[in-house]
């Protein structure tokens, strides 16, 4: 298992944890950003850091990785590689998600549930509706970085491989507008 240290610095190396004034989805804003679709364009950074998260469900019982797309597709198939089991992906369909390309999840199948980075869990907590209709069993959820401090519950084990608390305040709120004079910017996947 790698220190908190280590992994810190992996993310840093792959230009993943970002510094600055930045922007969130949410409309806050933060001192930091975590852009962790980096991760995998380097396979040291992916084999590594979804090798830590494999390694914490080793003993699951794990039959199936699945994670909503776009952001967990790769991270779905580097887990379940580690834990030699299939993997899935979900897809957003008129706002909703659904397995599609003839995806189908075994009755009584012991699912996990992957995201690279989990922020309020929306996406999570879609998936794992989604793997109980179609009659799969959520045996846990796993991310890589989980940005909620360890405060997020979705009622089944979850585990992360490095977990922040990262700051957010509201535009009004913002002490990085009030000492730095500029404007956030916004280095995410939405509205670019």
């Amino acid at each position: 298992m790698l220190t908190k240290d280590q992994i810190t610095d992996i993310l840093k190396e792959a230009g993943v944890l970002l510094e600055g004034h930045f922007l969130l989805t949410s409309g806050k804003h933060s001192n930091k950003y975590l852009q962790c679709a980096k991760i995998f364009r380097n396979t040291k950074y992916s084999e590594t850091l979804c090798g830590e998260l494999a390694e914490q469900f080793a003993d699951a019982g794990i039959e199936l990785v699945i994670g909503p797309a776009l952001g967990a597709v790769q991270m779905a198939y580097e887990v379940s590689r580690q834990l030699k089991v299939e993997n899935f992906f979900a897809e957003r369909v008129n706002g909703k998600m659904e397995l599609r390309r003839g995806f189908v999840i075994p009755q009584g199948a012991k699912v996990l549930v992957v995201e690279d980075v989990v922020t309020t869990g929306g996406s999570v907590r879609e998936v794992i509706d989604l793997v109980r209709e179609a009659g799969g069993v959520v045996a846990g959820v796993g991310s890589i970085v989980d940005r909620t401090g360890g405060e997020i519950d979705f009622g089944v084990p979850y585990r992360s491989v490095i977990s922040f608390k990262v700051d957010a305040w509201e535009a009004e709120d913002c002490p990085l507008c009030k000492e730095l004079g500029t404007a956030p910017i916004k280095p995410g996947s939405r509205g670019n």
